[in-house]
């Protein structure tokens, strides 16, 4: 008998187990069938809409260091094809009518996430700028609201976790709590 593994004896077969193991501890079909599920419904298709010194740290986030792509959150360019929208940024009244825009042509279910100060409040310039919307919120709705200026990648993904556990808890997928 050779010593390659691909023609050894399957375990439980002739083989002793591992100490306090038995044959099944080598098969681990439910737990890959509880992440298969999980994926499949946790997962995020995240179109952004980047205006201000947000988008820097959006697009951090997605880079190798802190890899969005772990935990289900994938970029998507098209609102078609996302149902997660990251408001990152300032927000004018001249631009509020392309973020409805683009918030309408996404395919429910659809949620949002609204980063930084900027996006949350109107930030530093709302006070001293006509122009400045108060919010995003004015706009569309917004599940999930990320502090700072700018917030940290950690602080995204800590939303993105906080959205995917809401999205979790909801029976009906297709209906807004």
């Amino acid at each position: 008998m050779s010593s390659d593994p691909a023609h050894s004896q399957p375990p439980g077969h002739g083989s002793a187990s591992p100490p306090g193991l038995g044959p099944e501890a080598h098969v681990m079909v439910g737990n890959a069938d509880l992440f298969v599920n999980w994926a499949r419904k946790s997962s995020l298709w995240y179109l952004l809409f980047a205006t201000a010194c947000c988008g820097i740290e959006l697009m951090q986030a997605g880079a190798s260091r802190y890899d969005m792509d772990r935990f289900g959150a994938v970029f998507r360019a098209t609102p078609r094809q996302s149902d997660l929208m990251l408001v990152a940024g300032t927000i004018t009244h001249k631009m509020a009518e392309r973020v409805k825009r683009l918030y309408d042509q996404m395919p429910e279910p659809k949620y949002v996430i609204a980063m930084g100060s900027c996006a949350n409040t109107g930030g530093p310039f709302y006070k001293d700028s006509y122009c400045v919307v108060k919010g995003v919120d004015l706009i569309i709705p917004v599940d999930v609201y990320i502090p700072g200026c700018p917030p940290r990648p950690e602080a995204l993904i800590d939303g993105i976790m906080k959205l995917q556990k809401i999205i979790m808890q909801r029976k009906n997928y297709g209906a807004k709590a």
